[in-house]
């Protein structure tokens, strides 16, 4: 494994104000929808706004954001240090309480008795009913559905973090290259994945898919104890974690030279690719991605054969909103960052996928990774 260049420094850390920006923009955002206030469980959500990080248990951890009102966090006693001690805790009030106590008529007090909520979606529906059994009057919805611009829009200094887990991502592939895949097994070349994107800082490792020969036509297959051969294709989709922003690329790699007809079906997935970043800019329809890449794939005759979205948004975790699919009418806007990754997908023979991160720019698109896009010839 080589770095050519020294490591870069860590991103400066985000701050109190900002997590209290994103607190107060979060429940202005609510009001303006309708609702009564958010609800954050432990995940994505209660990281973004509050740089807090718990492990997501039985015992009821819950923000309580409402317009108007200072954000409250409320937690188990044994756990307020460590949310205490979080990035943006100064921006918040703390509410412990203790087993034996019900949480629940410590956390009901916080939200209206009647109103809807928007609840972060991976809140267990115990915590959920809990409240409802507290509040027989109030409603909840899920964010994605009544926020789904929550996370959507990075700053200056998330797309930083973004760009770095691009780069990170980029380094991945130019070193996988280098690496013999045939006679090896898909775990192999799977664990050597892993272990080059945190060689190259990634804190977490998300999913290192490696599909070969037929294997690719499983668009998330997951890399098993086939042995790789000369004359296959092989499907590459890796990411994770880097200072806590997301990394995902796809690309697809041919052991030996490839048939004409595997080079035409990757030629047109290169195509379809580049003409989904191509229609990026702000103001269009999400679905305009997911269009303008199918519409490359069906008119070369493989329109069923492709049979997922184009792409989905990336942030603090790898799959979030925003998604190009048909029927998403979202406009896009100045610092969404999501993938544009077409494919096909031929059962029994083999599969090609080509996926990069971009992110809106003022007037189009900026790719977050840079590697070759043109079929790769790997030993």
């Amino acid at each position: 494994m080589s770095s050519p260049n020294p490591p870069a420094p860590p991103p400066v850390p985000f701050t109190a104000e900002v997590y209290r920006a994103r607190m107060a923009k979060a429940a202005e955002s609510a009001a303006a929808a309708g609702l009564a206030g958010v609800i954050v469980a432990p995940g994505p959500d209660l990281v973004h706004l509050t740089g807090y990080r718990p492990v997501s248990t039985e015992r009821l951890t819950l923000l309580v954001l409402r317009a108007g009102e200072e954000p409250v966090l409320v937690v188990p006693t044994l756990e307020a240090p460590d949310a205490a001690a979080a990035a943006g805790a100064p921006a918040l009030a703390l509410r412990d309480w203790t087993d034996g106590v019900d949480p629940y008529a410590v956390a009901s007090p916080l939200l209206a008795a009647q109103g809807r909520f928007g609840v972060s979606d991976n809140a267990w529906a115990m915590h959920l009913l809990g409240l409802q059994r507290a509040l027989p009057d109030t409603t909840y919805t899920a964010l994605t559905e009544a926020l789904p611009m929550l996370r959507a829009v990075k700053d200056g200094a998330e797309l930083e973090r973004l760009t770095a887990a691009g780069a990170a991502a980029d380094a991945t592939y130019e070193e996988i290259l280098k690496v013999r895949f045939s006679g090896r097994r898909e775990t192999d070349v799977a664990a050597d994945l892993a272990a080059l994107l945190r060689h190259f800082g990634h804190s977490q490792v998300d999913f290192t898919v490696v599909g070969s020969g037929p294997n690719g036509a499983n668009p998330h297959h997951e890399a098993g104890e086939r042995t790789i051969e000369r004359g296959d294709m092989v499907v590459l989709d890796f990411g994770g974690l880097k200072h806590g922003y997301g990394s995902d690329t796809s690309r697809t790699v041919h052991v030996g030279e490839p048939t004409a007809e595997e080079q035409r079906v990757h030629d047109i997935v290169r195509e379809a690719q580049q003409a989904g970043c191509a229609a990026v800019r702000p103001g269009v329809a999400c679905q305009e991605i997911d269009r303008a890449a199918r519409a490359v794939i069906t008119e070369s005759g493989y329109g069923d054969r492709f049979i997922h979205r184009t792409g989905h948004g990336i942030g603090v975790t790898t799959h979030e909103p925003p998604y190009m699919i048909e029927g998403e009418e979202q406009p896009l806007v100045p610092g969404m960052c999501f993938s544009v990754e077409p494919g096909i997908y031929l059962p029994g023979r083999f599969g090609v996928r080509i996926e990069d991160i971009v992110t809106v720019t003022q007037d189009g698109g900026r790719r977050l990774n840079a590697t070759a896009r043109e079929l790769a010839i790997v030993e």
